[in-house]
């Protein structure tokens, strides 16, 4: 049987209910052995009253009638004194029979004692059989004493069977007053014998042999059982057989014993006499000892009774100790332990975790109030307990080490990160600066790309703020696109090249959530181009919900394991913590934090075929009406000139693209660039969606860069900068037309038209919004 998971309390119920059992067992076996013979000795009385008497009266009757009955058989005619003595057989049958059917003696007696009952009743039962016999003489003088003789010894084993008390001297003078009894019966049936054989005038044959046996047993019966009974009993019948009645039966006995023939001159009155006056004496001192037996009985068994009662209340009440002592102790060791145990899951369930909620919260923490000293006791329960404190102290120390730690690691994270995003300010109007500065194509493309990796930079600066739970500088006054938040978006991705922008209804997200939702949307199609293969294409899409608006990030690489996408899941659906140790899923932990700030819902499901698909699921309260084309400048000002690059649009660039079957190319959600820019070579030219797009052309002979003016121009730079690009849009279409008709005056082809160019990451005062 394995205990080892049993509660403390069943085992401590264990260890007591053996023993208590145990004790309690031997005390209702003890109580019993004893309780039974003190029910024997009163049930002494019962079988005296029940039986004996009754049994004694059945006895004598049939005994006399046995007399008569050899007196008949000997004679020729009918006694009417054995009709009477019938009579009065009957009567005292009658009345043992219903005590023997009794309920008082049938409970009172044993096993023993009803096998014998039965039988005497048995042996009753052939009673009239048996006189039928005699009265037609079909049975002679020896089977007639025969008859009556079992039946009495059958009376007298029933008589035995009572003899079985506790008490050793009780018993032995029970069975003595029996062995006189049986003495008696001898003496009856020796009368029975003499009287038929002085009917007769003879013995019968074998008669003399039986009444010298008969006197012999009932001699040594006699005085064997005087030998067992008390003192006074003893000299009481030692006077009796002293009288003249004991001393005359004894001489004709002598007389019978020596003579084979029956005397000529025996005194048949003297015998009838002295043989009546005995078997009188013997059958009143027996009923004497019987009474005085029973008498006797009772107060022995009164004391037993006593002294069982005495011992058993002492024993009830030891149990009853025993059984309040191992409860009390019991309980008190189940309290302590319960409460060493109450102390600890409340500790690790409550207190440790408000502790480190209440230390991230910034809130200060005493440790000795927190993990107040408990008192267990002194023995080996109470230091478990003291050991129980100095853990408890230790992990609320831990605690507030561990929080301390995770604080200044977040303080350096925020500082690294402020640091970084200054550098990176910079470094964007630096690139800002050459990128206006340069005119040559192929340094602007270089510059271009520098430009994009900074505004990365940016975005990994940001994470470190994010990591220490802080917020980006970045934000917007009025609302944006919702296409143009995903330019933005794809704008701070390396491969921007791969990603499609499909079908993105309108709408407009609120200023304060654009800079969170655009790094989110980062991270996740960061995530798609990594985790995909590098020809594969990652789909961007939009969708109006019932409760918000929704974005669609597909990749078609090979997806996530269901566990995995499932841990993946339950991350992204609260803020965690950051865990330094688990930073394989880092952009997971950003956008999380980003997701749980404004109450966007994150969401990855598998892909079809393949991939996985990324649902960001804004809520109603961020999402408004799409703002008008030009009326949002990066800081809510319509009048500033520069532009958002990837956010906001060229004011005469259309936002729907009917043309297109719900898709946009990487390469033309990049190319809204200020107009300026293709003053270095690269010409903006109409796409089917209305965008400008770069076409970089190189000339036979290197443009020299113009000479700086000596005084300064009164134009803007954005109105230099569309002067320029008219300029040379107009001169490269001139070009263009001109070698056309060329060619279709002299009917050769020229060379095929310069490539066009790949799109370019948007300049840092583009991004600076």
């Amino acid at each position: 049987m394995n205990t080892r998971d049993w509660p403390i309390r069943a085992k401590l119920t264990a260890l007591v209910i053996g023993p208590v059992t145990a004790l309690l067992a031997l005390w209702i076996f003890a109580t019993t052995l004893t309780f039974g013979p003190a029910l024997d000795l009163l049930a002494a009385r019962t079988y005296l009253y029940d039986l004996g008497r009754p049994g004694e009266a059945v006895v004598t009757e049939l005994q006399r009638e046995r007399r008569l009955s050899v007196v008949q058989l000997a004679g020729d005619a009918a006694l009417p004194a054995l009709a009477e003595q019938r009579v009065r057989t009957d009567r005292t049958v009658a009345e043992l029979r219903r005590r023997v059917d009794g309920e008082a003696l049938r409970d009172a007696a044993d096993d023993l004692l009803d096998a014998r009952l039965d039988q005497l009743v048995s042996a009753l039962d052939a009673l009239p059989a048996g006189r039928g016999f005699i009265d037609t003489r079909k049975v002679d003088r020896a089977g007639a004493i025969g008859l009556y003789s079992g039946m009495i010894s059958s009376a007298f084993q029933a008589f035995s069977a009572m003899a079985a008390l506790p008490d050793t001297q009780l018993n032995r003078e029970a069975l003595a007053l029996t062995a006189l009894g049986r003495a008696r019966e001898l003496l009856g049936q020796t009368d029975a014998l003499l009287a038929g054989a002085i009917t007769a005038g003879r013995y019968a044959e074998g008669e003399h042999e039986q009444l010298v046996r008969t006197i012999d047993n009932g001699r040594f019966l006699a005085e064997d059982a005087v030998a067992d009974l008390p003192a006074g009993e003893r000299a009481e019948y030692q006077r009796l057989t002293e009288g003249a009645d004991f001393v005359r039966l004894r001489a004709l006995e002598d007389l019978l014993i020596r003579s084979p023939e029956l005397p000529a001159r025996f005194d048949v009155p003297g015998w009838e006499a002295s043989q009546t006056g005995v078997w009188q004496s013997m059958r009143d001192f027996e009923l004497r000892g019987a009474d005085g037996l029973a008498e006797r009985s009772v107060p022995m068994a009164v004391g037993i009774l006593v002294r069982l009662g005495a011992a058993g209340v002492l024993g009830l009440l030891a149990i009853v100790f025993c059984v309040l002592v191992a409860l009390r102790v019991g309980r008190s060791l189940a309290r302590r332990l319960t409460g060493v145990r109450t102390a600890a899951l409340e500790m690790a369930e409550h207190r440790l975790p408000d502790v480190v909620t209440r230390l991230r919260r910034g809130e200060e923490v005493d440790v000795a109030a927190e993990a107040p000293e408990l008192d267990h006791g002194g023995d080996e329960i109470g230091e478990v307990g003291r050991a129980f404190n100095e853990m408890r102290r230790t992990a609320l120390q831990s605690a507030v080490d561990e929080v301390t730690l995770r604080r200044g690691l977040n303080e350096v994270f925020l500082n690294i990160a402020r640091r970084s995003q200054g550098l990176v300010h910079r470094q964007l109007a630096l690139l800002d600066r050459l990128e206006r500065q340069t005119e040559d194509p192929d340094e602007l493309a270089g510059l271009f790309q520098v430009d994009h990796l900074a505004t990365r930079l940016r975005r990994h600066a940001e994470d470190l703020v994010i990591l220490a739970g802080a917020a980006p500088g970045r934000g917007w006054r009025n609302p944006v696109a919702a296409v143009d938040v995903v330019r933005g978006a794809i704008s701070e991705v390396e491969s921007y090249d791969r990603v499609d922008v499909g079908e993105v209804p309108p709408a407009g997200v609120l200023g304060r959530a654009v800079g969170d939702v655009i790094h989110l949307l980062a991270e996740l199609v960061e995530n798609a181009t990594t985790f995909s293969p590098p020809a594969s294409r990652v789909d961007v899409t939009g969708r109006a919900t019932p409760d918000g608006y929704a974005f669609e990030i597909t990749d078609h690489g090979l997806g996530m394991s269901p566990p995995a996408l499932a841990a993946a899941n339950r991350k992204l659906s609260r803020s965690p913590e950051f865990d330094p140790a688990d930073s394989a899923r880092l952009g997971h932990f950003v956008v999380a934090r980003l997701a749980a700030r404004h109450g966007v819902r994150v969401e990855l499901r598998p892909g079809t075929p393949g991939g996985v698909t990324a649902v960001v699921h804004l809520p109603a309260d961020l999402i408004t009406d799409e703002p008008a084309l030009g009326s949002t400048g990066p800081r809510g000002t319509a009048s500033d000139g520069r532009r958002m690059a990837k956010v906001t649009r060229l004011g005469a660039a259309p936002r729907t693209r009917p043309g297109r079957a719900g898709r946009e190319r990487a390469d033309s959600a990049v190319v809204a660039l200020p107009a300026a820019r293709t003053s270095s070579g690269v010409e903006p030219a109409a796409d089917g969606d209305g965008l400008p797009r770069r076409v970089r052309r190189r000339g036979t002979v290197a443009r020299p860069r113009p000479a700086p003016a000596d005084a300064p121009s009164t134009r803007t730079p954005d109105e230099a900068r569309q002067a320029m690009s008219a300029l040379q849009a107009g001169t490269a279409r001139g070009r263009r037309d001109g070698a056309r008709a060329a060619d279709a005056a002299t009917g050769t082809t020229s060379s095929p038209p310069e490539p066009v160019r790949a799109p370019q990451p948007p300049t840092a005062s583009e991004r600076d919004a």
